[in-house]
């Protein structure tokens, strides 16, 4: 059986910078400090943590939204997940992001939801302190 995660954060960040941050193998090889490797295109394949996650970009929408067909490698052979992220601008200049992330596996639904935070936000929070700009 599986069950959808949603989280909502907040960033000291604009949408593109959040956006960048995800979407960018570059930048997100630096915040989790684990290797990925992101295509920029719809339907272009991506892998992440080090070859731990991977899929399919399904949309992409600048400093808005991404959408990805997504599955760790610990999930059961042929189960993907959906992760679709929303990135908002808040009055204050940051972000509020709503990640709702569909069809993961209720045995490893509190490590992924772990994962997000843990590695994710704080990653990008971390990232941001050290890179304002």
């Amino acid at each position: 059986m599986c069950k959808t995660l949603k989280l909502k954060v907040r960033f000291n960040a604009p949408p593109a910078t959040i956006y960048g941050l995800l979407a960018d193998s570059k930048k997100r090889t630096a915040f989790t400090g684990r290797k990925a490797n992101l295509s920029s295109k719809v339907g272009g394949a991506f892998s992440a943590d080090a070859g731990k996650v991977s899929g399919i970009n399904v949309e992409l929408v600048p400093g808005k939204r991404i959408v990805q067909a997504w599955r760790r490698d610990d999930f059961p052979e042929g189960v993907y997940s959906m992760a679709a992220f929303v990135l908002t601008p808040t009055p204050t200049g940051g972000t509020e992001l709503v990640l709702t992330h569909r069809g993961v596996p209720k045995a490893l639904l509190d490590s992924t939801e772990a994962n997000w935070r843990n590695d994710y936000w704080a990653g990008i929070k971390a990232y941001l302190s050290r890179h304002p700009d």
